[in-house]
């Protein structure tokens, strides 16, 4: 049992910072969502929610959603993010805005827009994305009593949530995934393996020390299979060039490479693209994208989901409860489903069985401390 907190939208809306209330606990924040949620639709109605649709007297909480750069649609981090605030809305009566910044310096100008709004109030603002944290350092600053959350950065700030992932255990699967594929004969969907190359590739999105985790981890999986696979990486510099992420895959495949895992966010299209031209296969990257882009199911053996609608869910209904870990980092890994990886819907029946149980023991090895992940790529890699 906890008192309520005297939010922002509390006191403009009573005038008083009298009030208190009791929440009843609850168990585990993560229980309901473990193992799921790659399924989840996301409603194209819901995405366009705009301030002028909010009730606030009928919400339990008014949440507004700063999206990452390439906003909603992405099939990836982004939509990832709007399926966890859809699913508040719909167990808690949640209601939230959209805003889908086009630049970095884009990022702290909403912060301070939704910080400073009264109609609506906002109990909870939700930054999307690393490249919020700058603008959020300085925004949460100057807003003191309003409630942030991050994902995948640290703000150092009482009033600010931090979701972190553990990236590079995830990615470590798909490597281990990976390395154990291309040295077997699989054919299935539009692509096959070349067990005679033992080649697979990695393509980031910006190279900066978050996306060098992925990296770090799945090369490290790559290693744990079997230490002969040869690993490509290159950089695209950005998360929205499909063109250009197509023909970095492109190359890695004309290079050998059979399998190629992506974390570069909606530009990871391309790599989907570039599989299918060359008959092999692709590792997706935040959601189930054999679900998400279902018409490149044939070519998505499996992605490395990082569940960012579990933290926005978390931080939107905890938001509800009083309970917001402000001032905290929440770290997901693993051990709490936070990352994890999922096998393409039509894919699946080409993972053979032996391999389905070294990834379980490897996930039991990671979550138990057995394995430890690098989060940093060696001096050798990177493009």
């Amino acid at each position: 049992m906890r008192k309520q907190k005297i939010t922002r939208r509390r006191l403009l809306a009573s005038g008083s910072v009298a009030a208190t209330a009791a929440f009843a606990g609850c168990g585990s924040r993560f229980e309901s969502f473990a193992g799921s949620g790659e399924a989840d639709e996301v409603a194209s109605d819901s995405q366009q929610a705009t301030a002028s649709g909010i009730d606030e007297s009928d919400a339990a909480a008014t949440v507004g959603m700063v999206y990452a750069l390439g906003g909603l649609d992405d099939r990836s981090f982004n939509d990832a993010a709007n399926r966890g605030i859809q699913r508040a809305r719909l167990d808690d009566g949640v209601e939230y805005t959209n805003h889908e910044p086009t630049s970095v310096a884009g990022f702290a100008e909403v912060q301070a827009e939704l910080a400073s709004s009264t109609n609506p109030s906002y109990d909870l603002i939700c930054c999307i994305g690393f490249l919020q944290a700058e603008g959020l350092s300085e925004t949460a600053t100057e807003y003191t009593d309003q409630q942030f959350m991050i994902v995948d950065s640290v703000v150092d700030a009482d009033n600010v949530a931090s979701y972190v992932f553990r990236e590079h255990e995830g990615s470590f699967q798909a490597g281990n995934l990976a390395g154990l594929l291309t040295t077997r004969d699989i054919d299935l969907g539009a692509g096959s393996t070349n067990p005679d190359e033992t080649t697979v590739g990695f393509v980031g999105g910006l190279d900066q020390p978050l996306i060098h985790k992925f990296e770090a981890g799945f090369r490290a999986g790559v290693e744990y299979a079997n230490t002969d696979v040869d690993v490509l990486t290159e950089y695209l510099g950005n998360f929205d060039d499909v063109q250009g992420a197509r023909d970095i895959a492109a190359g890695m495949y004309d290079d050998g490479a059979d399998i190629v895992c992506h974390a570069a966010g909606g530009a990871g299209v391309g790599i989907f693209q570039a599989a299918q031209a060359h008959g092999r296969y692709a590792i997706g990257v935040d959601s189930d994208q054999s679900r998400s882009n279902p018409r490149y199911a044939d070519v998505v053996l499996a992605s490395m989901v990082k569940r960012v609608n579990v933290a926005v869910y978390d931080a939107a209904t905890a938001t509800v409860a009083d309970s917001l870990p402000a001032g905290e980092v929440v770290s997901l890994g693993l051990d709490s489903d936070g990352v994890g990886i999922v096998y393409g819907t039509s894919l699946e029946p080409a993972i053979p069985d032996d391999v389905r149980t070294a990834l379980s023991t490897s996930r039991e090895q990671i979550a138990a401390g057995d394995i430890v992940v690098p989060t940093e790529r060696s001096s050798t890699g990177g493009a």
